[in-house]
């Protein structure tokens, strides 16, 4: 998977989906107009401060931002997999108590 990629289409989905501008979330992300463009063009990669500000911007952490919208079983498991690998030892007994339950 091309997390890269995946993330630069991400910013653009987020930004139409929040109704922004190129312009507008440039501003607010202090970056220029054309530097979002090339990043939303998968020409460029966003630096991780960059990231920090798209995710303060959306409210989102940047773990969702890696997040497809594809429900396919694979997309799933991976996305499932991506936010199991930043909880505490804690967090994972208690999803797994859950999964049993589930299941």
């Amino acid at each position: 998977m091309d997390y890269q990629k995946l993330i630069n289409s991400n910013i653009k989905e987020l930004r139409v989906k929040n109704g922004l501008t190129q312009e507008e979330f440039a501003e607010k992300i202090g970056i220029s107009i054309q530097g979002l463009s090339n990043i939303e063009r998968n020409r460029y990669q966003p630096t991780s401060n960059t990231i920090d500000k798209i995710c303060d911007v959306f409210q989102i952490t940047s773990v969702e931002l890696l997040l497809t919208k594809n429900s396919n079983e694979e997309t799933l498991i991976k996305n499932i997999n991506i936010l199991l690998m930043q909880c505490s030892k804690s967090k994972l007994k208690q999803i797994y108590e859950i999964l049993l339950i589930l299941t």
